[in-house]
């Protein structure tokens, strides 16, 4: 009795965590601990900015997209003196355990403080769905579906118009998003961070649709997504704390040399942050809060340096550092059943 928990949310936001949020104060309050919420990720711990959790805390945010907690791409182990405070803070605050609900980024920070001693446990978050410990990872559902219904409204105008439609959707490394979005919405072609694209090919089967009497093309691009004698399209060259550039352009870049190539009008929809945003579907809910269920019985257990994973439709666990160590891409096999419908 009287023990304490601590959640922290890092990173980028999505659909879902609230959810998590709630599983974690529910579950924690009926066994008697205390729950405080660490602010805005990270840089939360390093200033000491934390709230208490209740049960009036979490009512009615099961619906609510982001994060109440608030979050920030704050790295401690960039500044020694950061490190120090936050560290510091850990154990002022007298935090018997800290679930740090993030992706690879967070939890490589959750691990590396596990490493130095701290009771941490994590759970995966990203709409990316490129953590390779756990089958998915909450957020995801809710951007697919988010970009699938994007697309689908393009369609229309893209017919009505004639026109080239091209779809930017988020995905970094891996192109999960842009495959099942592209894939349900009925993508003509889509091009991924994992399988360089050849601009000549994708003009090619745009020109093939059209030869045979189509008069639009959808393409669906990750925002990752590179070609064969090129590099990544950065939005800038600054690198954040975690040491990544911004990406993004890619489809403005492809829409502007298809226009040139094929000579059919083309238009652009980056989709950015829209995926990320409003509330949660029924299945990134329920995701969630089993997620943020089975964090509190690891950190009741003891059980330390370990992640909530789905497995098939078991939420399990496994160790932090398989967690982070490297990311799930899309495979080729996938990719293959996706070109099936491409021109």
């Amino acid at each position: 009795m009287g023990k304490k928990i601590a959640v922290l949310t890092g990173g980028g936001d999505c659909p879902g965590i609230n959810p998590v949020i709630r599983g974690i104060v529910r579950r924690a309050i009926k066994q008697g601990y205390l729950v405080i919420g660490i602010k805005n990720g990270w840089k939360g711990l390093i200033e000491k900015n934390t709230v208490p959790l209740d049960l009036n805390s979490v009512s009615g945010i099961l619906p609510k997209g982001g994060t109440i907690l608030g979050t920030s791409r704050t790295n401690p182990y960039k500044e020694e003196a950061d490190l120090k405070r936050a560290k510091a803070n850990f154990k002022s605050l007298g935090i018997d355990a800290l679930i740090a609900i993030g992706g690879e980024d967070t939890l490589g920070v959750a691990h590396r403080l596990y490493k130095d001693g701290f009771n941490l446990v994590g759970i995966p978050k990203t709409i990316d769905n490129d953590l390779s410990a756990t089958d998915r990872t909450f957020g995801f559902d809710t951007a697919v579906n988010i970009a699938t219904e994007a697309i689908d409204r393009l369609h229309t105008t893209a017919e009505s118009h004639h026109r080239v439609m091209v779809v930017e959707v988020m995905g970094r490394h891996s192109g999960w998003i842009g495959l099942e979005a592209g894939i349900a919405g009925g993508a003509d072609v889509i091009l991924l961070p994992e399988f360089p694209s050849d601009i000549d090919e994708v003009c090619s089967l745009i020109k093939k649709r059209h030869g045979r009497g189509k008069t639009f093309s959808i393409v669906v691009a990750a925002e990752g997504a590179k070609f064969k004698k090129g590099r990544e399209v950065l939005q800038q060259e600054k690198l954040d704390a975690f040491g990544h550039v911004r990406l993004g352009g890619i489809g403005q870049i492809l829409g502007e040399e298809i226009e040139k190539r094929t000579g059919f009008e083309t238009r652009v929809t980056v989709l950015g942050h829209i995926q990320r945003g409003g509330s949660p579907t029924a299945y990134d809910r329920v995701l969630g809060t089993r997620y943020g269920v089975k964090a509190v019985e690891l950190a009741i257990e003891g059980k330390f340096g370990q992640m909530a994973s789905l497995q098939g439709n078991e939420i399990t666990s496994v160790a932090l550092e398989k967690a982070v160590g490297t990311l799930k891409t899309v495979p080729e096999e996938l990719y293959n059943i996706a070109k099936i419908f491409f021109g």
